[in-house]
């Protein structure tokens, strides 16, 4: 389904070259003044240059063909050549019929038949998930619900780090705590000998004491670095402890993200990537791109218009082992084989930029993927305290992520504790629920690349631009139709318009999509946070002038039902591709 402004643009596009001028002067875009006009055309000022003349004149023109359509209400000339354009109620509620109708409530498919693979999370074996980790999570799964609500298929992919030195540091530090284990002693065999048990807060000690260990001792360091070099060469002993590390870490992490609503379809790492490897350093030799610098094998990549210095990207140190850019690379070729993706996005902290140009220019160089695969980065930034600096816990270490869900979970448990509306037993998942919902709408409504200060105070505010705010008014329409007897799933039949709170309030529904065009085009889930706010606040100032229970015109008062099932419909669409889950009460 088109959006409103695509389907003008056809009518006035066609106005344009009926009066002898290009179409593509039709561009249609809503109002920034709502209270001169619904839509707006300024096409007339690009056409005064190229017909030369007065975009009042072809403003003129075209409008007199405009007025001759019945869709429109008006279509007015403003100087200096601006086209004003409001719709007929009649129009207006023909394509609210459509929108009700709508499997996708409207929102354009114009990913229909394209693939995205998303790479966000990128949690570290053995280590918990902490604050850093927040927004990867939270943006990367944003993107995946809107891209899919727009039609594309998306694959989302955590990529685990699992196959670097911090797995190197864990297993040196076991074998010296546990030097009596099977997989330390000469002869293991993975079919005879098993793996102590091991748990997710042995691991998540063990890898901060074993990172800290590494920089005061140089010997545990080589150590570390040895047993690395062995994991990647597949010896069976480390390569069972790391299965068994892997299971521990997988199931731990899974059960963290599932409180944010964040989930996977892969849980591959960079070991996943680790048989591509000899076939990217192939591409790379046969194609004359990699050479030896200083005892390690390069590429280059830098560009004749770089502004700073990009230096070459390496795939093989000098002791031939590899790095982040070759298990990036890799991943690249694995991806470009196993699904043929239109896009590889990337969700990762901004400061990573330079390792990505790298990458992405490799690949290109190398021809991984086709020209016409989009590889982005997109950079996010830093969730900070009131101090402006990165959100620390009150003794200045770095706050686990089930730590601060415990928080604010806590907090909106302490909000909600006296409502009549909850029973005690479902007090703590709806707390949850508002908790979650607070941090999530807190950071989207945020525009990925910038920083922002984490407010818990505001962001569990029932009142204002935040995630609680709309769970409560999704649970105001719930009481509505309880009262009213009526199933939320009832057809949507508006037959009228009464009034210009109930014309805002669907004037909001109508431009919807647009909402959702500008959000996945610019990968911004920001937009759709935005058009949630304002859609809850055009119903709120259209429930407060109309008694729609105690209406006693029946048509108006199954107009106005029908109204508040189509924005609950709406809202828990958005609050879905937000990854936010509804309330039925609070």
């Amino acid at each position: 389904m088109k959006t409103i402004t695509e389907q003008l643009q056809q009518v006035v596009s066609a106005a344009f070259e009926s009066c002898g001028y290009d179409g593509a002067l039709g561009t249609v875009s809503v109002s920034d003044r709502q209270d001169l006009c619904q839509f707006q055309c300024n096409g007339a000022f690009a056409g005064a240059k190229q017909y030369r003349k007065a975009p009042l004149v072809i403003a003129q023109e075209v409008a007199a063909v405009l007025q001759q359509n019945p869709i429109f209400e008006k279509a007015e000339v403003c100087r200096p050549g601006f086209l004003n354009l409001t719709l007929t109620d009649a129009c207006f509620l023909e394509h609210i019929g459509a929108i009700a109708s709508d499997e996708h409530l409207g929102i354009p498919q114009e990913g229909q038949g394209k693939t995205i693979v998303l790479d966000y999370g990128g949690p570290n074996l053995a280590k918990p998930l902490h604050i850093g980790h927040l927004r990867s999570a939270i943006i990367g799964e944003a993107l995946k619900r809107l891209a899919r609500a727009c039609g594309y298929r998306v694959v989302s992919d955590v990529h685990l780090g699992d196959w670097g030195l911090q797995i190197g540091l864990v297993i040196a530090e076991l074998s010296e705590r546990y030097p009596q284990w099977p997989c330390f002693q000469e002869g293991f065999d993975p079919q005879r000998d098993e793996i102590p048990t091991l748990d997710a807060d042995t691991l998540n000690e063990i890898y901060p004491f074993a990172s800290k260990k590494s920089k005061e001792d140089e010997q545990f360091k080589a150590k570390a670095q040895r047993i690395t070099a062995q994991l990647q060469s597949r010896d069976p002993a480390y390569i069972a402890l790391w299965q068994a590390i892997l299971k521990v870490s997988v199931a731990d992490l899974k059960k963290n993200y599932s409180r944010l609503n964040v989930d996977f379809d892969l849980w591959y790492g960079e070991s996943d990537s680790d048989g591509y490897i000899d076939e990217l350093v192939g591409i790379l030799r046969d194609k004359g791109l990699m050479y030896l610098s200083e005892g390690a094998m390069v590429v280059d990549v830098a560009q004749e218009d770089d502004k700073a210095p990009v230096p070459p990207v390496i795939i093989k140190k000098s002791d031939n082992s590899n790095i982040y850019a070759t298990t990036d690379l890799a991943t690249i070729l694995q991806r470009q084989k196993d699904f043929a993706p239109d896009k590889i996005w990337y969700v990762v902290d901004k400061r990573q930029g330079l390792h990505f140009t790298q990458v992405f220019r490799c690949a290109r160089r190398a021809q991984l993927v086709p020209d016409s695969t989009e590889l982005q980065l997109l950079g996010i930034g830093t969730m900070n305290g009131s101090d402006g600096k990165p959100y620390k816990t009150r003794d200045g270490g770095v706050m686990r992520l089930s730590d601060l869900i415990d928080t604010v979970t806590q907090s909106a448990l302490e909000k909600i504790e006296a409502s009549p509306f909850v029973d005690g037993e479902h007090k703590e998942e709806l707390a949850q629920r508002i908790g979650v919902a607070a941090i999530k709408f807190g950071d989207l409504i945020n525009h990925w690349s910038r920083d922002y200060c984490f407010d818990m105070e505001k962001f569990l505010s029932f009142e204002g631009k935040t995630g609680t705010y709309l769970l409560y008014m999704v649970t105001r329409i719930n009481s509505i139709l309880r009262k009213a007897g009526l199933s939320q799933d009832a057809p949507v039949k508006i037959e009228a318009i009464y009034g210009q709170e109930e014309r805002d309030l669907l004037f909001q529904i109508l431009t919807t999509s647009e909402a959702f065009r500008h959000a996945i085009r610019e990968k911004a889930p920001n937009y759709v946070c935005d058009n949630a706010y304002q859609l809850a606040c055009a119903f709120s100032r259209f429930y407060n002038t109309s008694r729609i229970i105690d209406e006693a015109d029946p048509q108006k008062r199954s107009t106005w039902l029908s109204l508040a099932i189509l924005t609950r419909r709406l809202l828990l669409e958005h609050l879905d591709v937000l990854g936010i889950q509804a309330v039925e009460s609070m």
